[in-house]
């Protein structure tokens, strides 16, 4: 029977209680299964081999089973980064080894035991669920992981997390998983002012987001970064679904005057002046972009250091040198941005809003799926369709 027919059948009550289905590819659960089989075998083969001793319970501890589910399954998760997984295994570890030495029964001290990891962890900011089951062990483990007594904070339990962890940045990075996955600063506004960027200024902001969190007063096993990425992508969506989804090769400029790095600095200058544009894609023969020269760069190059007359400057900069060897620049090459960054025709509207405004770019050059160059886009452009579009949606004409 299939799950969702099985599923139908329970009790309504009882369907109430299982969580959402997890919305990730059969690649991704494979892959975390695999990880975690990785990760668990060499830590145990390369744990026996440091400790040597004999008993499975002082090279290998069950809780590790937990933490390879976190690390390797949620990599995203804050529970599963490098400071949780360690600091929180290795305090618990100490405060059950205490908690067994100094406290009568083993059922008082374990509840002791998880009763000060939980308080310590949230203090030190290393919570790792796994952790409450290592201070568990150290009360409840047996005569062998009592004998080692503090010791065992360190191996197995230490040596245990920071084989683990190892692994897991390794697997995680070489299957495309951010890990660590550390928090990502805002991105504050490209011209050095306390702004904030220009996507943010209407939208929610990081401090509204840390408000609700507050007010919620509950762990959640996501980051306020990746939470606030979530939602801002799913604004993204809405805004596509609204509004029909209008690609960079409906708006963007597709007669496109591009130079090539040997061309003169005098002729470049002659096309942007002609043209009156203030950027010009570099391209080789194949027509790839290989870098971008702006007014700006004409500028910067050209400037008199004694602050004189840029005109004559510039006049100076553009004119070709009669002799051989000469330190001025003479070709687009030489001022060009290299390696520029470029967007393809087939971009949502929506996402160049973020890749153009919040980067404070100007201009994007437009690539196909060969890369070559096929158009121009600039914040001219950006705000045109913008236009557009939300007057299209104001007129009834896209739903």
């Amino acid at each position: 029977m299939p799950t969702a027919t099985l599923t139908r059948a329970l009790p309504h009550w009882f369907r109430n209680l299982l969580p959402a289905r997890a919305a990730v590819s059969h690649a991704e659960r494979i892959r975390s299964g695999i990880g975690a089989l990785l990760g668990i075998l060499l830590t145990g083969l390369v744990s026996f081999q440091l400790i040597g001793s004999p008993s499975v319970a002082l090279w290998l501890i069950a809780p590790m089973g937990a933490s390879a589910v976190l690390l390797f399954g949620v990599p995203a998760s804050p529970l599963a980064q490098p400071w949780s997984i360690l600091g929180g295994n290795v305090v618990a570890a100490l405060i059950g080894v205490a908690c067994a030495r100094w406290l009568p029964g083993p059922v008082p001290a374990a509840s002791m035991a998880i009763l000060l990891a939980i308080i310590a962890m949230f203090a030190l900011r290393c919570l790792h669920p796994p952790s409450g089951a290592v201070a568990l062990t150290a009360v409840l483990g047996g005569p062998e992981i009592h004998a080692a007594g503090f010791g065992f904070a360190l191996a197995p339990v230490g040596l245990n997390s920071l084989l683990l962890l190892v692994v897991a940045v390794i697997y995680n990075k070489a299957s495309g998983r951010r890990y660590p996955h550390t928090q990502q600063i805002e991105q504050a506004a490209s011209h050095g002012t306390s702004d904030a960027a220009p996507e943010r200024r209407l939208g929610f902001t990081g401090d509204d987001l840390q408000a609700v969190l507050a007010e919620f007063d509950q762990v959640l096993d996501v980051s306020p970064d990746d939470l606030g990425e979530l939602l801002r992508r799913t604004e993204a969506r809405a805004f596509r679904r609204r509004f029909g989804e209008t690609l960079c090769r409906d708006f963007m400029s597709r007669d496109v005057v591009a130079v090539e790095f040997g061309t003169e600095l005098s002729e470049a200058w002659d096309q942007m002046q002609a043209h009156a544009v203030h950027a010009l894609p570099v391209v080789n023969r194949a027509r790839h972009v290989v870098g971008i020269v702006t007014r700006t760069d004409f500028l910067r190059h050209a400037a008199p250091p004694d602050h004189g007359s840029l005109g004559a400057s510039l006049r100076a900069f553009l004119r070709r040198t009669a002799h051989t060897h000469s330190d001025k620049h003479e070709v687009v090459g030489q001022i060009m941005s290299g390696h520029p960054t470029t967007t393809t025709d087939a971009t949502p509207l929506a996402d160049l809003v973020s890749q153009m405004s919040d980067a404070g770019f100007h201009h994007l050059p437009v690539v196909d799926a060969e890369k070559r160059l096929v158009g121009m886009v600039t914040q001219s452009d950006l705000i045109a369709a913008l236009f557009a579009v939300g007057l299209a949606g104001r007129d009834g004409r896209v739903e």
